[in-house]
């Protein structure tokens, strides 16, 4: 952990970047609350998105943040939103990765044309390793620094008939994470994934096998925060499976 007067002077100077907010917009909101003087960057390609997120946040923080529409799927947009970003918060000092769609069903396979599949996978895990590009700089050679990627467990298996190029994107992406923790073993930054293989919900809308999603952007803020861990994966299974993250932060 950090130190409260450590904590305090740091708040001041440093941007946690979040990439995509299409189900990580209640992360976003809890990162921003860590402590008064972090500031949150958010970029999306989806303004409408961004506009949601700032009336999800309470106003006295709103401040705290700052949104950014940008295409971070290709290598150009990735670049531009790296540099725009930079030129108007300057240094970033955590990533946190969470892009794509959480769920499709379009239909089997043979269904399918290979444009969707295409899409698909540049929705999932072609936009994850375009931001890593752009953004592991900026963060990799600092031992105060984070990259944490969001998953899901919808690459390990198929969750229902008609699903099958969800589980194709998310197992790429899977690989991929998996790719990056091995290639680059002794990076300074803390690099972890938390791989969620639960549906995520707002409070109104529990079900069995969910999680609430202020849980979760609490123990993904709680990570980034501790920095005790790297090179690991959090396994999110059930609502406990958040404490032990929040509590312990340790895979």
């Amino acid at each position: 952990g950090i130190p409260g007067s450590e904590l305090g002077s740091s708040c001041k100077s440093s941007i946690r970047h979040i990439i995509g907010c299409t189900h990580s917009i209640p992360i976003d909101s809890r990162l921003g609350l860590l402590c008064p003087g972090f500031r949150v960057a958010v970029i999306s390609r989806d303004g409408n998105r961004l506009e949601k997120l700032k009336n999800f946040i309470s106003p006295s923080t709103k401040d705290n943040l700052y949104t950014l529409v940008g295409d971070v799927g290709t290598e150009e947009g990735a670049e531009t939103a790296k540099n725009n970003l930079l030129k108007s918060v300057g240094k970033v000092t955590d990533i946190v990765s969470s892009l794509g769609f959480s769920w499709w069903q379009g239909g089997p396979p043979h269904t399918q044309p290979l444009k969707e599949l295409h899409r698909v996978l540049e929705t999932l895990v072609l936009s994850t390793f375009t931001s890593w590009k752009a953004f592991f700089p900026l963060v990799k050679d600092s031992p105060s620094g984070t990259y944490t990627f969001i998953t899901g467990g919808a690459g390990e298996r198929l969750l229902m008939p008609g699903t099958g190029f969800l589980t194709l994107g998310a197992a790429a992406t899977l690989a991929f994470c998996q790719v990056v923790r091995e290639e680059y073993p002794e990076v300074p930054c803390k690099l972890n994934e938390v791989k969620v293989n639960t549906g995520v919900a707002t409070p109104d809308r529990m079900g069995p096998g969910y999680i609430n999603h202020l849980d979760l952007g609490e123990a993904v803020a709680s990570l980034v925060e501790k920095r005790n861990s790297s090179h690991k994966v959090f396994s999110v299974n059930t609502p406990a499976d958040l404490k032990t993250v929040i509590l312990e932060g340790k895979a």
